[in-house]
């Protein structure tokens, strides 16, 4: 079994702990807080009778890599070590593998399913742990999964309960959630603590070995001046704007700045407010000038060439015109198309952020990296899976970054979709860059915490407006000796001015802890106390008006519309819900309203489904959903919300999800379905 040591500030931080003490730990990435974990994990074990710890991740991948790089090596000779996630067969026993082992790595959603499952096999109760770690715990807020977990802690403490596990919260940056003022700052921190029930604690006498063994990045504002003309994005624009003659816009309703965040808010107001008013002109323009903001955005941080492959790729996708906005609208993009092609081919006019970018990357790996004889190791962040897309592709088809020497690849996050990875595919692609064949991977979001990357010689963001926590994740990759943190940025930009500002909410962050930590023991515990009851009293109120919000119409006054053609293609009462999760259409007569598409491919199997194709409206090709193919047997076809309206006794809506319909969606009866469909087999 491998040695467990810590530094000095690793037991420092963990002395509260080691006494039984509910604390959340509080250490730069790269620091050591799973170590940490691991060793307070193991003394636990070792003094506590009954012992049964259980370590919380928020991402399926860092299930696997918590047991095989931490807590096996160090606990699996002693213990039993289990790994389970919603991809592993043990998901389906969950209770038992609890009982049975002495610690369990799940994922939070595992181990919230397993405290609301009254059955036997897969039912955990909280007070069945007596130690729960919780990683990146900054997330446990709002309606996050970890804090569906604690407030079922939570509950049970107010109401006197003894029996409930210790509490080992683990981050990097708690962050300032959304303050700009210390009392904001100090709310927010105070909040976290009190939704883990723990106090906050960290190095206080060996800071400066800390910033020795983890050193920070030197960091850069690679500035670009704005390019001196732009005739691709003008004619964007000036397309737009004849589509904003066309639509008649409300005299009431003001459109903002083209190529901005805040027009593509106001252009998905103006779609649903079409949606409600029956005004398909409205809906469809407000639609299609989405995806011409997309593409000026897009030219904003890519090449000219992205931007109008975006707008061809939506245009193609289109099929069936339904009425003369339809005309209108293809027709337009028709008309100006061979036009916009050549001027995004125009070099004169290009990106001037991809020469930096260029520049960014050749300094790092080209001759200053050969002459220092350094093996580079690089992430590129960006925001969108299709930036990081359109990224790779530029970096493989540049001659001088291949002579650089630059292997790159994609990694973003699993999931379901051509843009998505699978689980072995990000493994794979994190093994390559480990072993040098790959040294740079360009990156969504999901490369900034949990995943265990080597440490790089340079961090690039590029083209992304995040918060504080993002920002001190992204610069905690860049652990290497003399490593760089690149901000490439247009002058006087919103990227430039978000930055400035994380770095100061960064230092408020700091300060806000440290004013936690000053607070007298007694005077923490009343205000967390105060706070916990607070969360209480609004959970119960909100979940009251959301009873009341589901019994406001019977489903059956409520109809279904394709939101796009308006047609009204179903009843709300044919929906119901399949194990908790999925919303089918039981009513067989539903078919007649839809048509197949191509068939569905997801990572990983279930156990009582499997997908079939997808699911399109007849009447305008606009995507419902897919077929489930339930218990091998009948076919169930789960509809997406966001891709419907709903047509209510008090007017017609649009939702984002199930969970907001004004409605109450009975559950699915496998035995009902069949009995009303196959009354012949009973």
């Amino acid at each position: 079994m491998a040695e467990l040591k810590l530094y000095p500030y690793q037991e420092e931080v963990v002395e509260r702990a080691l006494k039984g003490e509910n604390v959340i730990i509080w250490m730069p990435t790269g620091g050591g807080k799973t170590r940490a974990a691991v060793y307070v994990a193991k003394r636990h074990l070792e003094t506590t009778p009954r012992a049964k710890v259980v370590v919380l991740v928020n991402k399926v991948h860092l299930v696997d890599q918590h047991h095989a790089k931490e807590f096996k090596p160090h606990l699996g000779l002693d213990y039993e070590v289990v790994a389970v996630s919603g991809e592993s067969d043990e998901k389906d026993f969950f209770g038992l593998v609890v009982r049975d082992s002495d610690l369990v790595i799940c994922t939070a959603q595992l181990l919230y399913n397993a405290l609301v499952n009254t059955e036997e096999a897969k039912h955990v109760e909280l007070s069945d742990i007596t130690l729960l770690i919780i990683d990146e715990c900054h997330h446990t807020h709002k309606d996050s999964v970890y804090n569906k977990v604690m407030t079922c802690y939570v509950e049970k403490k107010l109401k006197g309960e003894k029996k409930l596990p210790q509490i080992l919260g683990l981050t990097a940056s708690p962050g300032t959630g959304g303050g700009r003022t210390l009392d904001t700052a100090v709310e927010h921190v105070l909040q976290i603590c009190a939704n883990l029930d723990s106090a906050i604690v960290s190095t206080k006498n060996y800071v400066s070995q800390l910033k020795q063994n983890v050193p920070r990045p030197r960091k850069t504002y690679d500035i670009v001046e704005k390019r001196p003309q732009d005739p691709f994005g003008d004619h964007l624009k000036q397309m737009m704007q004849m589509i904003h003659e066309y639509m008649n816009i409300p005299p009431d309703f003001r459109l903002r700045e083209c190529g901005t965040q805040e027009y593509e808010a106001d252009v998905v107001v103006l779609e649903q407010r079409g949606v409600r008013q029956n005004n398909r002109l409205l809906a469809q323009c407000a639609l299609h000038l989405r995806k011409y903001n997309d593409a000026l955005l897009i030219n904003d941080t890519l090449r000219m060439m992205d931007a109008y492959r975006s707008l061809e790729d939506f245009y193609n996708d289109l099929t069936k015109k339904i009425d003369g906005t339809d005309f209108f609208l293809e027709g337009l993009f028709q008309e100006n198309q061979m036009e916009l092609q050549q001027l995004a081919r125009d070099s004169r006019y290009e990106n001037p952020k991809m020469a930096k970018l260029e520049s960014t990357l050749l300094e790092q790996f080209g001759e200053k990296s050969k002459e220092k004889n350094v093996k580079s190791r690089g992430i590129l962040f960006s925001k969108t899976r299709k930036s990081v897309h359109c990224l790779t592709e530029w970096v493989l088809s540049n001659r001088a970054l291949e002579r650089a020497g630059i292997n790159a690849a994609i990694l973003t996050g699993a999931g379901n979709g051509v843009t998505y990875m699978t689980q072995n595919e990000q493994t794979e692609t994190i093994r390559r860059f480990r072993m040098g064949a790959l040294n740079l991977l360009i990156s969504t979001s999901v490369a900034e915490e949990g995943l265990d990357i080597p440490e790089c010689n340079l961090v690039v963001r590029y083209g992304l407006l995040t918060n504080e926590i993002a920002q001190q994740q992204a610069s905690g990759r860049a652990r290497a000796k003399d490593s760089q943190y690149s901000v490439v940025a247009q002058v006087g930009g919103r990227e430039v001015r978000r930055e400035r500002l994380n770095e100061f909410l960064e230092e408020l962050t700091g300060k806000a802890i440290a004013k936690v930590q000053e607070m007298r023991h007694q005077e923490f515990r009343k205000k967390i106390n105060e706070l916990q009851m607070q969360a209480v009293i609004g959970r119960k109120l909100a979940e009251g008006l959301k009873i009341e919000k589901k019994s406001r119409n019977p489903a059956a006054s409520v109809q279904l519309l394709c939101r796009n053609c308006l047609k009204s293609v179903a009843s709300a009462s044919d929906i119901k819900l399949l194990e908790n999760a999925h919303f089918v259409n039981v009513n067989p007569d539903f078919e007649k309203n839809y048509k197949l598409g191509g068939k569905v491919m997801l990572p990983r199997t279930f156990e009582d489904w499997e997908p079939g194709c997808t699911i399109r409206c007849s009447n305008c090709d606009k995507d419902w959903g897919f077929q489930m193919k339930y218990k091998g047997s009948v076919m169930l076809p789960n509809l997406a919300i966001k891709n419907l309206a709903l047509e209510t006794p008090n007017g017609r809506m649009t939702v984002k999800k199930w969970k907001d319909v004004p409605f109450t969606v009975e559950d699915f009866s496998f035995e009902d379905y069949c009995m009303d469909n196959f009354p012949d087999l009973f």
